[in-house]
């Protein structure tokens, strides 16, 4: 007689669906100033983002007619459980931080037409007030909508004759959690997950960049497969969101 007990259904730690989002808000033109701003907030984790809109390009790019977009990330003292020091008073940033606020500027130069903006640049100033996991792609997608605000500015103003967006981006992460694909990991998910992955895709479905680690042991084809599906779809969703934000039909 086996009396090993059995196993239950599986359950995420959130209790939502393998393939359902957290809630997600993009709340854009918060800031009075900035040429383009959003709150973006995935589930309990909140990014501040700001774009600026500077008259001036990087040197390698002076007299080239060509524009650029950067970014910079941040995560304020008490963002997490603990109060985490401010990097400026510790020599400077870690190298998570820039590697994070490297792949914001890469997302969004890769659906920028960056020809069409002329000689000026965009830095989009992204700050975390509170991490509940997926810092990065709430930052990306929400840096998407302060962009695209900055650049309908510069059409208001007569400074360009079009937005130079070709597609909206967007990213979300994916992981293996208990050998299941989850969809939008929040940090419980994360913190013990099999594998996690940030999946940053265009609003047609094109893949700009994928961060995959295996935490567990390696995963296979087939996982990732599933991962990329649900990415997909979580992207497909915050497209949605962007468009609603945008006043986009």
């Amino acid at each position: 007689m086996n009396d090993a007990p059995k196993k239950g259904p599986f359950q995420r730690p959130s209790g939502r669906r393998a393939d359902e989002m957290r809630a997600v808000a993009l709340e854009p033109d918060f800031a009075k100033h900035a040429e383009g701003s959003c709150i973006a907030g995935f589930g309990d984790t909140r990014v501040f983002i700001t774009a600026t809109i500077e008259e001036r390009v990087p040197p390698w790019l002076r007299n080239s007619g060509h524009g650029w977009v950067t970014a910079e990330y941040g995560m304020l003292p008490r963002a997490t459980n603990t109060r985490t020091g401010r990097e400026a008073r510790q020599g400077g940033q870690s190298g998570r931080s820039h590697e994070i606020q490297r792949l914001i500027g890469r997302s969004l130069r890769a659906v920028t037409d960056l020809e069409a903006m002329g000689e000026m640049s965009i830095r989009l100033d992204c700050d975390v007030i509170q991490a509940d996991g997926g810092t990065r792609t709430a930052a990306i997608t929400g840096a998407y909508v302060a962009l695209r605000r900055a650049f309908e500015k510069c059409v208001g103003l007569g400074v360009l004759g079009a937005v130079p967006l070709n597609d909206h981006v967007a990213a979300v992460s994916c992981g293996l959690y208990q050998g299941k694909p989850i969809l939008d990991l929040d940090y419980e998910e994360d913190s013990s997950a099999d594998a996690d992955a940030n999946f940053v895709l265009t609003g047609s479905g094109d893949i700009v960049e994928i961060q995959g680690t295996a935490e567990t042991g390696p995963f296979s084809e087939k996982s990732f497969q599933a991962m990329l599906k649900l990415a997909g779809k979580g992207v497909g969703e915050l497209v949605a969101l962007q468009k609603k934000a945008l006043g986009e039909k």
